[in-house]
């Protein structure tokens, strides 16, 4: 393969139906198919050839900045029907890069195997909703699901704020403005303060990553607008407990009254590889904050939110409560389903 130009690659890792591309000097280019890394067959990468495909994908003003800091996000548009999220970095000296792949066709909620509670929760106009999970878990397509469900149905001006811009939505029924980090905007921070002033009834948050960029998003959905962002972190419960750990003992008791009044939900996803099968299954759960669930979060006892969530009011319901729902329906087994909870205990 000419390892000048990316197109070829990128078409080769579609044709695979991977995720990702992983590229690193001295070997093949890695694809994660349905979550599991697998080589190529194509030749080993020297640097030279990483830095070949790295150069096609950027403008002059981010070779330069990649050559300076070493490290870069950037998105991609050389391929029909997909959008690329590039990281760019170097390790032990040599460039190397991951390539996110992105369809630009939006599945529908069946399709990608997503709680009811999602399109209920994209017809509230206020509030804070996370969408959490660890990397891969799908938090960015569930993320973009909800702002196209927005866009084709409800008048609303949509303000997207993103690192980098991972799809791009055409206006239907809303107005949707994509600032991306670092082009079009200096910081997260920076493009929310700016976003209270661009008259919008939603802001999303592509990632919210630190205290300046959480209190901004908790003021913003204050103010009376729906926020939707995502969050690395595990599950429900520990999402809650991610964004108090940035700020300071002396602040936390304001953020848990901010959370305990403006959230709205938190979903959490895991994307599961099916043994045996080219697929996965995504197993979700829903926190909602009840009146129960409000006081708790103002008091701070985050571990008794799992029993609120159990019981279901609301339509909550635990991990383990879909990975039992996935057992019974014989899509994974019990012994399987252990792998992916931290309380293996609670499976039936």
């Amino acid at each position: 393969m000419d390892y000048t130009k990316i197109v070829p690659l990128l078409q080769k890792a579609i044709e695979r139906q991977a995720s990702d591309i992983h590229l690193v000097a001295g070997r093949c280019p890695v694809f994660r198919i349905h979550g599991e890394l697998r080589p190529s067959e194509l030749p080993p990468l020297k640097s030279e050839d990483i830095m070949n495909l790295l150069f096609d994908m950027m403008t002059d003003s981010q070779r330069k900045m990649f050559m300076e800091v070493q490290d870069m996000d950037l998105s991609y548009i050389g391929v029909k029907d997909f959008n690329f999220r590039v990281n760019a970095h170097f390790e032990k000296g040599r460039p190397a890069a991951n390539i996110r792949i992105l369809p630009t066709v939006i599945p529908t909620a069946r399709q990608l195997g997503l709680p009811p509670v999602i399109e209920k929760l994209a017809h509230r106009r206020k509030g804070f909703i996370i969408i959490c999970g660890s990397a891969g878990s799908g938090k960015t397509t569930t993320l973009n699901f909800m702002v196209d469900w927005i866009n084709r149905a409800r008048p609303f001006k949509i303000v997207m704020i993103e690192d980098p811009i991972e799809y791009v939505h055409d206006s239907h029924k809303s107005l949707i403005i994509q600032r991306e980090v670092g082009t079009n905007t200096s910081s997260f921070a920076s493009a929310l303060k700016s976003a209270l002033r661009q008259d919008p009834d939603v802001v999303v948050v592509g990632e919210i990553r630190d205290a300046e960029s959480i209190s901004m998003a908790l003021t913003t959905a204050e103010t009376g607008h729906l926020v939707l962002t995502t969050l690395h972190a595990p599950d429900a419960v520990e999402s809650l407990n991610r964004i108090l750990d940035v700020y300071p003992p002396g602040k936390q008791d304001q953020i848990r009254v901010q959370m305990a009044e403006n959230l709205i939900a938190v979903v959490g996803q895991i994307l599961i590889p099916l043994p045996g099968k080219e697929a996965r299954v995504l197993a979700t759960e829903v926190l909602i904050p009840t009146l129960s669930v409000r006081n708790i979060i103002r008091r701070g006892a985050f571990l008794e939110l799992r029993g609120q969530m159990t019981a279901g009011d609301e339509g909550m319901y635990t991990f383990e409560q879909c990975l039992s729902g996935l057992i019974k329906n014989g899509i994974i087994t019990k012994e399987y389903a252990r792998e992916f909870t931290k309380f293996p205990s609670y499976l039936s």
